[in-house]
């Protein structure tokens, strides 16, 4: 099966370990959550599936040429504007200047940022605007998996509830593969195909939760519905007690 396929994952920061004994699987085209309290080792297991750290034990299989990250931190250079850091990927690829700020702009359109903000400087964009622009960032690369660690969670509600629409929207419509991180189980519910709730530290897999449902159904009566009926499970309510105490 094409996707992301994990089995018996551990890593260890000297003494302690963060992560145990972590097996799933996320098929080609859907979004999977990774769900749990703050130190369970959820975005130690997105860096590991983005190559940023070796596991420790298990392996780590998936059919991926092009994984990014988008960060809580957009992580842009405050010494270019916004189109230039839209395109800063481009330019270790090879790709020509004309080319790099065509792409630019027409992502700049795709996520919602008007023309003239592609002349703007970081410190001179909203918090909405530079997760915008991070957001069309790693777009530009062509990703074919997106590796979210919690990107909306420095957001309004009404600015998160946008962001997690347009993610969505863009994940369809290119067909492309997320796996996300949160701490938020109604985010999870929101934007997820597939749940993992992870223990607290180590973090070891509580429970798995399938969400069949199409985004556009799922509104604020449908996600207030479901969260009731995961914290129904003993498992997922003792894994997320941290958080919801």
């Amino acid at each position: 099966m094409p996707g992301l396929e994990i089995r018996g994952l551990s890593h260890s920061f000297g003494p302690q370990t963060v992560v145990e004994d972590l097996s799933f699987s996320l098929p080609q085209g859907e979004v999977g959550c990774l769900l749990g309290p703050s130190g369970c080792g959820k975005t130690t297991v997105l860096s590991m599936v983005g190559g940023l750290l070796l596991p420790a034990a298990g392996t780590i299989d998936h059919s991926f040429r092009h994984p990014v990250f988008v960060f809580q931190d957009p992580c842009l250079l405050p010494w270019r504007d916004a189109r230039d850091n839209i395109a800063f990927g481009l330019k270790a690829m090879g790709v020509g200047r004309r080319q790099r700020l065509e792409r630019a702009d027409r992502l700049m359109e795709i996520v919602g940022l008007a023309s003239d903000d592609g002349a703007k400087f970081p410190h001179e964009l909203s918090g909405g605007m530079r997760q915008r622009v991070a957001l069309a960032r790693a777009l530009a690369v062509e990703p074919d998996l997106l590796l979210l660690d919690e990107p909306f969670s420095a957001l309004d509600v009404g600015l998160r509830r946008q962001m997690q629409s347009l993610v969505r929207r863009l994940i369809a419509e290119r067909n492309l593969t997320a796996l996300l991180v949160t701490h938020d189980l109604a985010e999870a519910v929101r934007l997820a195909d597939r749940i993992l709730v992870l223990s607290p530290s180590p973090g070891r897999v509580a429970a798995r939760h399938h969400i069949p449902e199409p985004f556009v159904q799922r509104d604020d009566g449908f996600v207030h519905c479901m969260v009731n009926r995961l914290l129904a499970d003993p498992a997922t309510a003792q894994a997320l007690a941290v958080e919801l105490s």
